[in-house]
């Protein structure tokens, strides 16, 4: 069936208005109510509301770090890992970064599959002790490898956090050394280019034609290991880094979908958990189409932070309303893609993906409103740019969509999708059509493994789970649920943006680092302002 024309939504106040309910709706957990309006601005561009939260308590179960003994042989890679950063680590930070593999089994369910290398890395302050104890960092599939994520933080914590730890990336399956790059070319770019009006019969026979395209390669080349890319299997290998490194009990902070993983590990091992930061988990009992509903929901309330926090600087790129400006870029891109000089296309599809991708990182916010803005005036390489990491040779795109389509039982078919498309563009008129197509894109696909073990942890010592107003990977609602789900867990909202919210601002980092240093965790349900 054909779907009326793409319509433009006129304001930012439709969602904006929705994303300071959701806020006003959080404070109601607030210790302390704040007396500013959660207005979706970052951190440290705003000082912090008064009063503020109370602080975090003595914890008597919460375990003491445990020195390291790792049997993992490390190499001092500092320069070669800095040097990637897009971001420098600042010139009075001293930090030692050191690599090393993990190998696992291809498949925890399935031994004879053989084995996978993993990428670990270690990062601390230069000269510190080698056992000193470590802190997992398990980042989300959608964002760099943790590895790298590791590194990005050596740069941004506490200098305290370095003095009481060595950072521990370990890189999730499907990037780094285990990078998944199997789809073949013009079916990966099908799925990213698709157009964003499809609901026709044909048209979505040929997009499920290039998903099974993508289902097939990668089986052949993975040798019928494709289901190992999932979140359970993270959880094992977590398992796995914890003996590696010699301890009974391991530290650690999980973003997105890694603190879907870290919650998985602590749900099966909770003898094995020491302290334990769940930043913007997903919702533990969804899924499909729930999951991606949950998802398109939230990437819209991000692009109403991303719009208010442009109109909130002088210059805006995208002018008074970002988000029509934004819908009028791609009606513009499904009448005619914009050709670069190489000879790649952006599309309104692509060009939503490239959104996607910037809006979970606050700080580049300036630089994808700048991206968004060329191409509206003719220039498609700076959101091309954008895409790269993603889909550019050894992107992480068919990472992700392996670990999204594993993650999920439920297959839907195309009919079901054509009226889920129509919905969701209703509901999410920036989002919700590409949202739709990614479910097409995981038709085919193998119906993913059991269920979760859905135990609640107990023993575990108190966990932290961290919720974000506007995360464009989660919606805030689904992490209090991981938090309700777990016997030992304490909610922590935050009434900011993007994936991920620690060290973002000075509540969340210094509610986090009581926490991971002091053995002290904050009341829950307390909020901390934007």
């Amino acid at each position: 069936m054909a779907r009326p024309p793409r319509h433009a939504v006129t304001g930012a106040l439709p969602r904006l208005t929705a994303f300071l309910c959701l806020a006003a709706l959080l404070a109601g957990c607030t210790v302390g109510p704040s007396q500013r309006p959660p207005v979706a601005v970052l951190g440290e561009n705003v000082p912090a509301a008064p009063p503020t939260p109370p602080a975090p308590t003595p914890a008597p179960a919460l375990p003491a770090p445990e020195p390291q003994q790792a049997s993992i042989p490390f190499f001092e890679c500092t320069e070669d890992t800095l040097v990637t950063l897009v971001e420098p680590v600042p010139a009075d930070r001293n930090l030692q970064v050191d690599c090393g593999e993990l190998t696992v089994p291809a498949d925890p369910d399935q031994p004879g599959l053989g084995a996978v290398t993993l990428n670990v890395i270690r990062v601390g302050t230069a000269g510190a002790p080698e056992d000193r104890p470590p802190l997992l960092v398990l980042g989300d599939s959608t964002q760099e490898p943790s590895t790298r994520h590791a590194a990005i933080l050596g740069g941004q914590v506490d200098p305290a956090l370095l003095e009481r730890y060595t950072l521990i990336g370990l890189d999730r399956r499907g990037a780094g050394l285990d990078i998944l790059d199997c789809a073949p070319d013009d079916a990966r770019a099908a799925l990213v280019d698709a157009d964003l009006t499809a609901t026709s019969d044909a048209q979505l026979a040929l997009l499920l034609e290039r998903a099974r395209a993508v289902v097939q390669e990668c089986n052949l080349t993975l040798d019928s290991g494709l289901g190992s890319y999932r979140t359970a299997a993270s959880a094992a290998d977590v398992e796995l880094l914890r003996a590696a490194l010699g301890v009974d009990r391991l530290s650690a902070v999980g973003v997105g979908d890694g603190a879907a993983a870290l919650a998985s590990w602590a749900r099966t091992s909770p003898g094995s958990v020491g302290r334990l930061v769940l930043d913007g988990p997903p919702h533990p009992a969804l899924d499909e189409p729930d999951i991606t509903d949950a998802r398109a929901g939230a990437a819209e309330a991000a692009l109403g932070a991303f719009g208010v926090a442009c109109t909130a600087t002088p210059g805006c790129p995208l002018g008074a309303d970002p988000r029509a400006t934004v819908t009028a870029l791609l009606e513009q891109l499904e009448r005619q893609p914009l050709l670069a000089a190489d000879g790649r296309r952006l599309t309104a599809g692509a060009t939503v993906t490239a959104l996607l991708a910037g809006l979970g990182e606050p700080r580049r916010w300036p630089g994808l409103a700048a991206a968004l803005a060329a191409a509206g005036a003719g220039d498609p390489l700076p959101l091309l740019t954008i895409l790269e990491p993603l889909t550019g040779p050894r992107g992480l795109f068919d990472g992700m969509l392996a670990t999204s389509c594993n993650d999920s039982q439920r297959r839907l078919a195309p009919g079901e999708i054509a009226d889920i498309a129509e919905r969701w563009d209703t509901a999410y008129p920036v989002f919700g059509s590409t949202f739709a197509m990614r479910l097409l894109a995981c038709a085919p696909w193998p119906t993913g493994r059991a269920a979760p073990v859905v135990g609640q942890a107990e023993g575990a010592p108190p966990i932290l789970v961290i919720g974000t107003a506007a995360d464009p990977r989660g919606a805030l609602d689904g992490s209090r649920r991981t938090a309700d789900s777990l016997a030992t867990a304490r909610f922590l909202g935050w009434q900011g943006a993007g994936t991920g919210a620690y060290p973002r601002t000075s509540c969340v980092r210094r509610m986090v680092d009581a926490m991971l240093v002091e053995g002290l965790v904050p009341e829950s349900g307390t909020l901390c302002p934007p």
